[in-house]
């Protein structure tokens, strides 16, 4: 697999390599070069090359991929642009994915990445997901990877609970959640509480601060979770794989 991480821009080798990509047109659209995606159709400018090189965060698309079986409810929290709703889409088939992404630009991208590839059963909630449902202050960012709700952000967005969701029977039970929130994890977490406690979810987890995932991982624990770690990607970042003792 193609992973130009291991290779960091900051080298010569890794400048070398990374050249030939900027020939690409941002506006291109391409298909996946390998990976469980491979063949689906992505925009080049939509979020880094790792995304359509199919090398972007290989360990988690596999254990995703080993996971998820037809016929079943993913909710990819923090969708970005698309491309893990894009990979539970295939993976689901009959079954239904929904997409929870609150900054404009990302979801007009998602938006686009679902119709080109026909992925009818997947659902978009432009929506923030914490521990409260209202309007929160979002900091925007540059890439759009790495936005997250923050007292002095530069934009409002819409939030909710997968509770309330649930309790309001706007969507069905989930059997996967992936949550990757840039620091909001703990909290989407206590809005989901009923969730994890009802439906014992799978759970794919990614933390962006040493404090906050030790408070997730406590906190699954206490919920009767098992909890395995999927890597150590870079200081204060982790992503851990966590389901109930029934499901493995």
């Amino acid at each position: 697999m193609i992973n130009l991480s291991v290779l960091p821009s900051t080298t010569l080798i890794g400048r070398i390599c990374r050249y030939p990509l900027r020939i690409v047109p941002k506006t291109m659209t391409v298909p996946i070069l390998q990976g469980p995606l491979r063949g689906k159709k992505w925009i080049v400018g939509s979020q880094r090359h790792a995304f359509w090189l199919g090398g972007y965060e290989p360990h988690l698309q596999r254990l995703i991929a080993r996971e998820v079986k037809p016929g079943e409810i993913f909710y990819d929290v923090g969708a970005n642009v698309g491309f893990y709703s894009l990979l539970a889409s295939v993976l689901v088939g009959p079954g239904k994915v929904f997409a929870f992404e609150p900054l404009p630009a990302n979801v007009a991208y998602l938006r686009q990445h679902l119709v080109l590839n026909s992925a009818e059963n997947v659902e978009v909630l432009e929506l923030a997901v914490c521990d409260q449902v209202g309007v929160l202050s979002f900091r925007t960012e540059r890439t759009g990877a790495m936005g997250r709700l923050e007292t002095c952000g530069d934009i409002q967005v819409p939030t909710t609970t997968l509770d309330s969701l649930l309790h309001e029977g706007k969507i069905p039970p989930p059997t996967y959640i992936k949550i990757d929130i840039e620091g909001t994890e703990f909290r989407a977490l206590m809005g989901a509480k009923t969730c994890f406690e009802k439906y014992k979810p799978t759970l794919f987890l990614a933390t962006h601060d040493e404090e906050v995932h030790r408070r997730c991982c406590d906190l699954l624990r206490c919920w009767k979770f098992d909890i395995k770690p999927i890597a150590q990607t870079s200081e204060g970042r982790a992503e851990i794989f966590a389901c109930s003792p029934r499901q493995l």
